[in-house]
């Protein structure tokens, strides 16, 4: 379904109550739908109301707002984007947070019950040099470096097929996985973690890691999550637990490790898309069912030194890349507007 203007209503329309909360700096949302009448808004499911449940991104990504294209027909996200260092250096350097790039919002018609979030098209006409890597075999425990040329600036989209039989074939159940409170991607188990490595350099001691890790629940049921791991995103130290800032503490950096659950549909593949510019990292998963944003400071995986590497850290299932496609990002021109005189 299409984004809407606001003034469109019906019984088959629905409509988004959204909150942004500051005290986590979250932007939370709820499906339901509009009474224009009573003026009640209704969740379509109470367990997801507000800060229940549904989040627009798992990393930094705050108060977001949407306008209605009305010449594309579509509603479009953009968001704040913090940074994860210290305030001291924020200080310092004069300037602190931007913008992500800008999405589309869509109703998923496939799960009936999430919004989609995905890179408007615009982005795409900064594409160059695309490079396609083709049902890439990855064992358990493997790396393989991907050669991309210049991998500071890219667009990426991959899918992943993993062995079915393994799926059917692992009894024990891994309740309680938490993206954020797990050993990241170093944190092997049966069915992941496994994806992609980017801004890292050739040894790895800096990288940002994307990856599915797909887990057994009690029921029996399997679940899948979407990470992005920045415990090794630079090589500065990890920001300091005190209120108390000081000069010591300018380079100190947050490795947290970003994600959440995300759906996955009977026959479909594991996608996801990776937006790379210096130090801002946008992944998407299942078309945008779950999005994670982060900011990150490499030292190392800069210019010529950055590299981006397919890995499988599961200890029991193979994985194939069935198709990764990555293009080199050109910078976006800033177009500059001559002052309007008055007549």
């Amino acid at each position: 379904m299409n984004g809407l203007d606001t003034s469109v209503n019906g019984l088959a329309i629905k409509h988004v109550l959204k909150a942004s909360v500051q005290d986590d700096q979250v932007d939370y949302y709820a499906l339901g739908s509009y009474d224009i009448n009573k003026n009640l808004w209704t969740p379509d499911d109470p367990k997801y109301d507000v800060r229940s449940g549904h989040r627009y991104d798992y990393g930094k990504f705050y108060a977001s707002k949407t306008f209605y294209d009305q010449y594309k027909q579509r509603r479009i996200l953009w968001s704040w984007t913090a940074e994860s260092d210290s305030e001291s250096a924020d200080i310092m350097k004069g300037w602190a947070s931007l913008q992500a790039v800008p999405r589309v919002v869509l109703f998923d018609n496939k799960t009936k019950n999430n919004l989609l979030q995905w890179p408007v098209e615009e982005v795409e006409n900064l594409r160059s040099n695309e490079k396609e890597f083709n049902n890439i075999k990855l064992g358990t425990g493997s790396i393989l470096t991907l050669d991309v040329g210049k991998a500071t600036q890219l667009d990426i989209i991959a899918e992943f097929e993993i062995d079915k039989d393994t799926l059917e074939g692992v009894m024990e159940a891994e309740s309680g996985y938490n993206c954020a409170n797990s050993n990241g991607a170093f944190g092997r188990k049966a069915l992941g973690p496994f994806g992609l490595l980017v801004l890292a350099n050739d040894c790895r001691s800096e990288q940002t890691a994307v990856y599915f890790y797909i887990v057994k629940d009690t029921d029996g049921n399997l679940k899948t999550f979407f990470c992005t791991d920045l415990s090794r995103q630079t090589s500065l130290p990890t920001i300091s637990p005190t209120p108390f800032l000081n000069v010591n503490m300018v380079k100190d950096v947050s490795k947290e490790i970003y994600g959440g659950t995300v759906s996955v549909l009977d026959n479909e593949k594991l996608s996801m898309r990776i937006l790379v510019d210096h130090s801002i990292v946008e992944a998407f998963a299942q078309g945008g069912r779950t999005c994670i944003t982060s900011r990150v400071y490499p030292t190392e995986a800069i210019a010529g030194a950055a590299r981006v590497f397919l890995f499988n850290n599961a200890t029991r299932a193979g994985v194939t890349a069935t198709s990764v496609k990555i293009w080199e990002m050109n910078s976006a021109l800033m177009k500059s507007y001559p002052d309007q005189q008055q007549a």
